[in-house]
């Protein structure tokens, strides 16, 4: 999937003319790229549109409009877009309850998952192959956390076939000592995602 060039990029103005409609047009896309894997993780797999949107959002909130700046912005969330045979998700980790709960109890909540970015997560297709997720280092320490993450699956060779192959299974899968959970990934969110490794 190719990178997003700073001539992509709108100026202020000319993404508040177009903000709304993008806006729309990015729910809709996201509602068939997001898969819930148990009660507290969600996959968003993220593509060139969804990306674009979130520059231009993070531009929006930042007011920003040095080049040097956007490029910064292009380069860190250039890092989303998947290499070939690649797919890249944001992972979220989502709390029930959380407008009940203090700090402390969210720190505790979110910290349950300490350890998830070592081996826990794959997607699997079919009784064949397996991708590992590959977390980007730098969101968690040994006493913190993050509720965010972004992640790659890498796709063995083969593997590609098997994912746009319906009568194959296709399953994110966790497997955590405190967090064990697998989820069927549904056919419009595997439709996208064969389309994103074309």
């Amino acid at each position: 999937m190719q990178r997003i060039a700073a001539s992509e990029i709108r100026s202020l103005v000319e993404y508040e003319k177009v903000r709304e409609s993008e806006r729309a047009r990015i729910i809709a896309l996201k509602k068939n790229r997001r898969v819930a894997v148990g009660d507290s993780l969600t996959f968003l797999f993220e593509n060139r549109d969804t990306v674009l949107f979130q520059i231009q959002e993070m531009i929006r909130a930042e007011r920003i409009v040095d080049e040097v700046r956007i490029r910064e912005e292009l380069d860190i969330y250039n890092a989303l877009i998947p290499e070939a045979n690649e797919l890249s998700a944001t992972l979220f980790i989502e709390i029930p309850d959380l407008a009940r709960m203090g700090q402390e109890q969210v720190r505790q909540a979110v910290n349950r998952f300490q350890g998830l970015e070592r081996d826990c997560v794959a997607l699997k297709i079919g009784e064949r192959y397996s991708a590992p997720a590959r977390f980007e280092e730098g969101h968690s320490n040994e006493e913190k956390m993050a509720a965010v993450h972004y992640l790659r699956f890498a796709l063995p060779p083969g593997a590609r076939d098997g994912l746009a192959d319906p009568a194959q299974s296709l399953q994110l899968v966790v497997d955590h000592p405190r967090y064990r959970a697998r989820q069927e990934v549904p056919a419009p969110v595997r439709a996208e995602l064969a389309k994103d490794l074309e």
